[in-house]
Parts: structure tokens; sequence; C-alpha cells
């Protein structure tokens, strides 16, 4: 009977630290499971895929098959991701194929089950009248996935997967600042609070959930992509588990894991600024809009808007007037009405964050809190126009000065 073997090794991770790990050797797999559960599974785990691996292995997919599940892994030292599906295994066996081109092979199959053998240095892919060979990986060199660290808690799978999205939206994108490409994820007691900035703009989203422990508190600054990510994935679940360990970022790992599938990843050395001290408490002038025809102005001024310019708003009682362009350019006005409590004021945003922040609120009615022109505006979404502001999730972007 096939069999896997695994033998103690060590590894020096990229920080020169030792690592002990195992190697395991690739031996005879056949499986027989459903193509849409092979593609749904490949295709995710193939998402976490490096586009430029560090070594040739980590390009590849672990397949393993024991007791009639199959599951697929995938691992760069920094993210790991793995999910078992249901299949009849004929022979256990681990094999390593190249995980792009297997994603490609099963979104291209036709909808029949589908066999999955190897033979030496060859694994078959066969799916009725479709046969495909592929090259194997060497399974001895590939690094052993990292331990799911021990539950901290659990959260609805939709509740967490919209928080994720939107604060993530906020998040930097240069990776020269890596801290700004962070999610910061604050836990107290049965309070989440994730918070995320790339210095024009900052996100924070509170939820509640279950702590394994009703006294923890705890920090972690995750990368916003692999969250953003993993969130979208695990919403087929009913819940997802979060599994903390370290003193805080920069230590340890967190990992996700739901629906059967389970995602790790290193948290980001540093945190974000003292963010909280940031958000204003009283304000001069509170504007109130409908968020769908709100949205659909910015983007209709926008279009005149070039590259880094703002759309100037101008908000006096019931009305709100949109301007885009400059006279020696093109230019876009337009007017939609709003309500206004308070002094009238005319303030200019970039209209990309603008828009990011109106499709974060997801609320039918959008409310926008005023100081003067040149500080921060909080942004907020409410249920109807006479509802009071959902304080769960803010959105606190800064203006653009405009010349003159």
């Amino acid at each position: 009977m096939p069999y896997v073997r695994l033998v103690p090794g060590i590894r020096a991770d990229d920080e020169g630290r030792q690592d002990e790990r195992a190697k395991q050797e690739a031996v005879p797999v056949k499986i027989r499971v459903e193509r849409d559960v092979l593609a749904e599974a490949v295709a995710w785990v193939a998402r976490s895929l490096p586009a430029r691996p560090p070594a040739p292995v980590l390009a590849g997919l672990l397949l393993k098959a024991e007791e009639g599940a199959l599951s697929f892994s995938s691992f760069d030292y920094e993210v790991s991701a793995r999910v078992s599906v249901d299949a009849e295994v004929e022979e256990d066996g681990t094999v390593l194929v190249s995980g792009r081109l297997l994603a490609d092979i099963c979104r291209a199959l036709p909808n029949r089950p589908v066999e999955i053998s190897t033979d030496g240095v060859r694994a078959t892919v066969v799916c009725g009248s479709s046969r495909f060979t592929l090259h194997t990986l060497p399974v001895d060199e590939y690094p052993a996935l990292p331990q799911m660290p021990t539950a901290t808690g659990t959260v609805p799978g939709e509740i967490f997967a919209s928080a994720a999205s939107q604060v993530a939206i906020a998040a930097g994108r240069d990776d020269t600042l890596p801290v700004l490409t962070g999610v910061r994820i604050e836990i107290e007691g049965d309070t989440v609070t994730l918070a995320s900035t790339d210095r024009y703009r900052f996100a924070v989203r509170e939820f509640l959930w279950k702590p394994e422990a009703a006294d923890i508190s705890a920090v972690a600054l995750v990368p916003a992509k692999t969250l953003l990510d993993t969130a979208k994935a695990l919403t087929s679940g009913d819940t997802v588990t979060l599994a903390l360990s370290g003193a805080g970022a920069g230590e340890g790992l967190i990992g996700f894991e739901g629906a059967g599938r389970r995602t790790t990843t290193r948290l980001l050395e540093g945190d974000l600024p003292k963010y909280r001290t940031l958000f204003p408490t009283e304000f001069n002038s509170i504007a109130v809009i409908e968020t769908a025809p709100f949205v659909e102005a910015v983007k209709r001024v926008a279009l005149v808007a070039e590259r880094n310019t703002p759309v100037r708003l101008s908000f006096e009682q019931g009305v709100l007037i949109l301007e885009a362009g400059s006279s020696d350019d093109a230019q876009a006005v337009e007017r939609v009405d709003a309500q206004l409590d308070g002094d009238d004021i005319s303030i200019a945003f970039n209209p990309t964050f603008l828009l990011d922040g109106l499709s974060a609120i997801d609320s039918p009615v959008a409310q926008l809190s005023f100081t003067t022109s040149t500080k921060p505006a909080l942004l907020s979404g409410k249920a109807d126009v006479k509802a009071e502001a959902d304080e769960a999730y803010k959105y606190l972007i800064m203006p653009v000065r405009l010349s003159g």
C-alpha cells in the first residue's frame, strides 16, 4: 500500500533562523473527484501562489490524498493556504505540480468527474475525452506548511468579509512603506477593530465576535491584500476562526479558517499611527446626501478631472454643487439635493478616494461631517435621512487644497 513518509529536516529561513521542517516523498496517487469541486478548490489555493517564486517548487500545489479526502496546499514562506475536499481515493499519496497550470486546466475541463493519477515523474488528469499530462516537481524540496495557531475567537463569515472589504480599501499600495500596506487588527474582549490608512484617508470598522477568552487583548498588523482575499473566500462558511500567535505585530502568525479552508500569514513589523485622536468629535457642518445620486454625480464630474486633480464640493442649504476641471481645459458642474446642518462649506477631494468611501459605507444615505475646508472630513452611512449615522464604520478623508 502506498504511503507518505516524513523525514525530519532543517532549513534556514530568509532571516537566518533555523526552523524544523519535514520532507515528504512523492508516492503514487490515484483519485476521482467532481470537476466543480476540484476547480473551486484549486482556484482558491492557487490565488496565493507567488508571481515570482523565490524557488521553483514554490510555484507548485501540493496534492495529498488520504482516507477519502484530497487536500491542496500552497506556501511561499509568507502566506500558506490549504483546502480539503471529498474524493474517491484509490491510492493514498502526495504529488507536487505546477499550480497555475493545474488551475488553468481545471477551469477548462468539461463538467464530468476528474481522475488524477501519478506515474513516476508525471501526473495525469483525465476528464471525459480530455487528457493532460503534467511534469511533477520534487516533493522533498517543498517546505512544510506552518502550524495553525491556537484559536483566538470566531466571527460570522459575512461580517468578517464586509469588515475586511470596508477597511482594506484605505490601505496603502506602496511596498516601500510596508506598515501602511497592512490592516491593524485590535482585539479587546468581545470587540474587534480593523483599521488602515495610506496617509490620505483612514478607515476604521468595529464588530463583535466570540472570543475564546473574555479578557483577551491583542494587536496584529496583517497584509491588507491577504486579509481581503481570505475574507472573500471564507464567506461561504457560517463562521470564521481567527487564530493569533505571538505577542503582537511582527511576532508569529495569524491564521483564518472556515468552510474547510485554512490560511496563515506572517504579520507585518511595526504598527499604524495613533489614529483615534485624528477623528473629530465636533463639527461645524453636517451634510446628508442620498448615496446613489451622489456617486453618479461624482463619477460624471470626475470625467474631466485629470490625474490627481480634485472634485470640488460646495454645500449650501438644500443643494450640493460639484465641479471639476479648469477654465483652460474641460469643465463639469452638477447639482445634487442635499441637507446641510450648519455653515456653508466648499471643500475638495480626490474623486477616487471619495468614491471608495461612498462604496464602503454600503448605505442608502451618506453623511459628511466637516470642521473646516482644510481639515479631514468624516464619512459615514445612514439607513435613511432621519436615522443616526452608523458608528461601526468610519471613513476619514483628507481634503485637497485648491489654489486660490
